[in-house]
């Protein structure tokens, strides 16, 4: 074949020898192709990029990928744009003015190093805590939370706690799984699916495809969300629900289920504590724990053999009833406990319906379709399986009714509650990781609770830190508390204020930072997290904190590092940049021991390779991060005789072991390559994953797709790969133990008790049995004045704020408006276009007013992280994001309403979670003099030394020239 000229039409011979007329569909991009994994959502996709003289021209998805299949949205392919953005920073930059001055030198990689290290070096050999931490939404956070357990300080956290805590927490303290990046609906099969709060940024491919193959299957497909759009638009049936209110919604499908005896009775006592006996005492120290026999083994009341193991293989166990122990107790069983918690009127229909904003009829007709669907449509499959009692079953019988949640439950100071009773919920249908319902991804599930307790009780100069520093609380021993009850970490998590804060609180550090609570930091070290702007609950009270100053004139935090491929907002307040590079420039790990690529197929993880040479004096974070430990000589990063131990990141993903044999790479392990999850380093593996297309996959046998917390195969095969500790039965917790255990200790009992003031707040909200509240801010003020609630929405065409810098994408979103119900609107003589004042108990911001009818009545909403400060990712001063952009942030508090004793953070009690979603306003119309420009409108940044002047347009030539 041959094809002649620019274009795409040439002659081609057929065998026959005739000459036809043929359009090429495939001609060469470039001149080289790579294949990589994309960073431009946490989707994390496989890509391949074309490249001309060294430059890259065009993106497209990986056809082999198993996340995408070679799907690609439209931000993976605007990756292009992000690469050759003008507001990549372009070298280190010391500050030389006042914090927020934008006044930079310019410096050397070694001065940069230097200066970074000896204040790093101060703080390790006299007070380690005194570094806080703290990462945004990298995919490194294996090595960053290693790095800062060597350095020897516990004020270590990243993304999740102001975005998905409660989501993990509320699944791994029940199922041992979560929903979000760690399972999936079983698209081959469910017939129903019921999504909550789901975004459409998050994990978009994957569940973009799963979304047309059950809907080109004929499966119904529900979405409970405030807001009508991107999947709720596509969905069959869209539940308008008002925010925080998911919770007693699915409170009222359970009352519904259990009062119609509408449950997997099977399922819950094979695989759930349903059965097991919970002591009955009150005032007691055992009062809400678990019946255990001598060997600590739970007890269940057999019909004919009274209380034995529940794990007895052939155990018959009555759900209901309250019996005698022979040593005296009183016990009941979980499922007897749960029943009569959810029988009560307060979950009924009727009693939520107006709250929730939904008919009683309705909710008990969604009740009957889930019901309907599981328990007269069951999906049987042909396939044998073992079980851990050892039992063969010749077929998987499951319950085709799959759930999906996200943001939309997690970001309420209820939302943990939330998460546990949907989760509750699927246990009742038997639909957890069964046909048709929804899987565990590996390398879940894990055991409930998973591993030890958070790391960082004590810390001592120039001493690393055993253990992980996000960790699991088993109870209130786990806490890191001082003898007083008083926080240990800077962020206060695992303290009695978040006891299951899991993923730390980044959204509260700096806050706490600055009330020197508990107390004084030396040095906040920070990478890829926007707290000056969006990421902060409230960004210009963040900025005051970054900027406050004590009695002598010396900032409060005395020094700031940042580390960031962009000029965000935040880089005007750090004293020291560190430049990074773009995703398409470096190497990551995708890692099986972080955040792996893992589906209910099988494990899996995945790479990025540099695909392009940096243009800028820029080096990987990672890369910097590894040589700041050699250089402070943490015991991980140096050899015995002081030497630098890896020489940089690919170094260290290769030849780094967590324990032996497991790294941060699965595939191709051991000497030879053939070893897969645990081997010996294999020097040779980073090659084989790019022969591979930078990803490696395990694929699941038939006998091991489902039940995996109870599947004999599954479970010995995820031991020997590293994936569990051992190959135990993993059962669903409906009762859970860990909260009563802090419960009993609000109530007086134990050594370790929360301070008085925190008492009450304990002992309700760590229920062993999930229950609504209203959300604690609604609580702590006066919500009439605030008719409204107010979130945000994440567009499919951005992720957070990550489109900020990229010409294609804004040109979708360059501006947000102010969503709101065109009925409620006209109620308030509001109209399209109107600019309006959206004030709450915080503060105010003004923004421009669209009228929609997919939207709860009492609800307004926007896209997220739209709105720029002037100045910042060398946007223009005239740019859209900047003057009709705003940023909900503004009208937001980190904190509760003023009340006795500490402050409190305005986050979920249990995990620490930020509350962004429990936020009440009121809408008014501006003055006809106020319309025009968003308001707060903080001063124009002014860019750091040497940036590129930004065009008046950005495009991007196809010939391969510089933008």
């Amino acid at each position: 074949m041959h094809y002649s000229g620019p274009g795409f039409r040439g002659k081609t011979m057929p065998d026959d020898g005739a000459a036809t007329d043929r359009i090429i569909y495939s001609a060469p991009i470039g001149d080289e192709v790579k294949t990589t994994t994309c960073y431009m959502c946490a989707c994390r996709c496989g890509i391949r990029v074309h490249l001309k003289d060294g430059r890259v021209r065009y993106i497209e998805g990986n056809p082999d990928h198993p996340v995408n299949k070679g799907v690609l949205c439209g931000k993976g392919s605007a990756g292009i744009m992000t690469q050759y953005s003008p507001a990549r920073l372009q070298a280190p930059l010391k500050r030389v003015g006042p914090r927020g001055s934008g006044e930079y030198a310019e410096i050397s990689w070694d001065e940069a190093m230097e200066i970074a290290t000896g204040w790093l070096k101060h703080v390790r050999e006299t007070d380690p805590k005194r570094l806080a931490f703290f990462t945004g939404r990298d995919q490194s956070q294996s090595l960053t939370g290693f790095w800062a357990a060597q350095f020897g300080t516990p004020n270590f956290a990243a993304h999740g706690g102001f975005c998905s805590v409660n989501m993990a927490a509320g699944g791994l303290y029940t199922i041992g799984g979560s929903f979000w990046e760690f399972g999936e609906p079983d698209w081959e099969h469910a017939k129903y699916l019921m999504i909550f709060g789901v975004a459409e940024d998050h994990d978009s491919n994957p569940i973009k495809t799963g979304l047309a193959a059950l809907k080109k299957r004929g499966a119904k497909v529900v979405s409970v969300n405030p807001v009508r759009t991107g999947y709720s638009a596509v969905a069959d049936e869209w539940v308008g629900i008002r925010p925080g209110t998911d919770g007693l919604f699915v409170m009222a499908l359970i009352h519904e289920l259990i009062r119609t005896d509408r449950v997997d009775g099977e399922f819950l006592v094979r695989y759930t504590n349903a059965p097991w006996l919970v002591v009955r005492n009150p005032g007691g120290a055992d009062d809400g724990l678990f019946a255990r026999d001598a060997d600590g083994k739970p007890l269940a009341w057999d019909r004919a053999r009274g209380a034995i193991p529940a794990e007895t293989v052939d155990l018959s166990p009555v759900l209901v009833g309250e019996f005698t122990l022979p040593d005296g107790r009183r016990v009941q069983p979980a499922f007897h406990l749960m029943a009569e918690r959810y029988l009560g009127a307060e979950y009924a229909p009727e009693a939520v319906a107006e709250r929730c904003g939904l008919a009683a009829d309705r909710i008990r007709r969604l009740a009957a379709e889930v019901a309907d669907v599981a328990f007269n449509q069951p999906l049987t499959l042909d396939i044998p399986w073992t079980d851990v009692w050892g039992r063969k079953h010749e077929t998987m019988v499951g319950r085709p009714v799959a759930f999906h949640a996200m943001r939309g439950i997690s970001a309420h100071s209820n939302g943990f509650h939330t998460c546990r009773a949907l989760h509750i919920l699927q246990m009742l249908l038997g639909a957890v990781d069964t046909p048709g319902s929804w899987r565990y991804k590996s390398p879940f599930p894990r055991p409930i609770p998973p591993g030890p307790g958070p790391a960082g009780k004590t810390c001592a100069p120039n001493t690393p830190i055993a253990g992980n520093l996000l960790a699991f609380p088993h109870g209130p021993d786990d806490l890191l508390v001082d003898d007083a009850g008083n926080p240990l970490r800077i962020d206060h998590s695992f303290s009695w204020e978040a006891p299951l804060g899991l993923h730390g609180m980044m959204h509260s550090v700096i806050g706490h930072a600055e009330k020197e609570d508990p107390y004084r930091i030396d040095t906040l070290f920070m990478f890829m997290a926007n707290m000056a702007w969006n990421s902060a609950m409230n960004p210009l009270e963040t900025i005051r904190c970054l900027t406050a100053q004590d009695e002598d004139g010396d900032y409060v935090i005395p020094h700031v590092i940042y580390s960031d491929a962009y000029f965000s907002e935040t880089v005007p307040y750090a004293d020291l940049i560190l430049p990074d590079t773009t995703y398409l420039e470096r190497w990551d790990a995708i890692s099986i021991l972080d955040r792996p690529i893992g589906s209910s197929h099988g494990p899996g993880d995945a790479i990025r390779q540099p695909v392009v040479k940096p243009d800028r004096d820029v080096r990987p974070f990672q890369d910097v991060l590894i040589e700041l430990g050699a250089r402070l000589g943490l015991p991980a990063f140096v050899k015995e005789d002081g030497s630098p131990r890896f020489k940089d990141y690919p170094d260290y993903i290769v030849n780094h072991e967590r324990t032996p044999g497991v790294g941060p790479l699965a595939g191709w392990r051991g000497a030879d390559g053939t070893k897969k999850g645990v081997g010996e380093p294999n020097p040779d593996q980073l090659r084989r994953y790019i022969e591979n297309g930078c990803f490696w996959r395990h694929h699941l046998s038939p006998e091991e797709s489902y039940f995996k917390h109870a599947n004999a195969t599954y479970l010995a095969n995820a031991k020997a790969m590293g994936m569990m500790g051992n190959a135990n039965q993993v059962v669903l917790q409906i009762w859970s133990e860990p909260l009563q255990k802090f419960r009993l200790a609000a109530e007086g009992h134990g050594a370790k008790q929360p301070p008085e003031h925190l008492r009450e707040r304990v002992r309700s909200y760590c229920d062993p049995l999930p229950f609504w509240y209203a959300p604690l801010e609604q609580q702590a003020h006066d919500t009439e004045p605030y008719p409204l609630s107010a979130v945000t929405q994440r567009p499919m065409a951005m992720y957070h704020s990550w489109g900020s810098m990229n010409a294609w994408l804004r040109q979708i979103h360059g501006s947000n408006k102010l969503y709101m119900s065109r009925a409620r609107a006209e109620t308030e003589g509001l109209a399209q276009d109107d600019w309006v004042w959206v004030e709450s108990r915080n503060g105010r911001v003004k923004a421009q007013l669209s009228l929609m009818e997919g939207v709860n009545r009492d609800t307004v909403w926007t896209w997220n992280a739209i709105g720029k400060r002037a100045g910042a990712w060398m946007l223009s001063p005239g740019a859209a994001e900047a003057q009709r952009g705003f940023l909900l942030n503004h009208v937001i508090s980190e904190w509760l309403p003023a009340q006795t004793g500490p402050r409190l953070a305005n986050a979920d009690p249990v995990t620490g979670q930020a509350a962004w979603y429990d936020l009440r306003v009121k809408v008014t119309k501006c003055a006809p003099e106020e319309a025009g420009v968003t308001d707060p409108f903080p001063t124009m940044l002014d860019p750091p030394p040497h940036m590129p002047e930004p065009p008046d347009m950005l495009r991007y030539n196809a010939g391969g020239q510089k933008p």
